[in-house]
């Protein structure tokens, strides 16, 4: 009996040390999203400082769409990343949008005193846009492509080495004339 248990308990290990294997290199933050190579869900919203921004209005640039809280520390993480974007790519090309999710106007303008942040920041009391784009926690941030798809989806903090790159290949599908469609402002 003792000389099948030798090479039994090695077998009976394979399933798990294949799941295991698995498991290695897996970026846990990286889900998939139902929304990525679709159209964006269209909003409008109102911005903390009175005005209204609609999808719609930023056809042919590329939003970088951040759905952020004050009291999320993974969004303290990405937020030096998020002002690097915003001052790093012209209006007309790429945009910054947050989005305040599940917190208080209060809570989320002493959040950008402390840490700035001149991006446009979106409030959506109902939740009604965070509940189209699929969001089930903060942070998470939408590439949305000139033409309005949704290019890709990043659950948990952005990095640069993240942003950069999807942002320039974003630019760069912009179709020359997309500027004058849909009058770019």
């Amino acid at each position: 009996m003792r000389k099948h248990l030798t090479w039994i308990l090695p077998l009976a290990a394979l399933p798990a040390l294949w799941l295991l294997f698995q498991g290695m290199g897996v970026d846990k933050y990286e889900l998939p999203s139902p929304l990525e190579g679709n159209r964006a869900p269209e909003f409008t919203l109102e911005t903390m400082d009175g005005d209204t921004v609609a999808l719609a209005d930023l056809a042919g640039r590329t939003v970088v769409l951040n759905f952020w809280a004050s009291w999320c520390i993974p969004c303290r993480q990405e937020h030096d990343v998020l002002k690097l974007t915003e001052s790093t790519y012209d209006p007309e090309q790429a945009v910054v949008l947050g989005v305040v999710y599940q917190d208080t106007e209060q809570n989320a303008r002493r959040f950008l005193a402390a840490l700035g942040g001149d991006w446009t920041h979106l409030l959506d009391p109902t939740q009604r846009t965070a509940i189209d784009y699929g969001v089930y926690g903060v942070p998470e941030t939408f590439f949305i492509s000139p033409d309005g798809q949704i290019a890709r989806k990043k659950v948990g903090p952005v990095t640069w080495d993240l942003v950069k790159p999807t942002v320039d290949s974003l630019i760069a599908t912009r179709s020359p004339s997309a500027a004058s469609i849909g009058g770019m402002r």
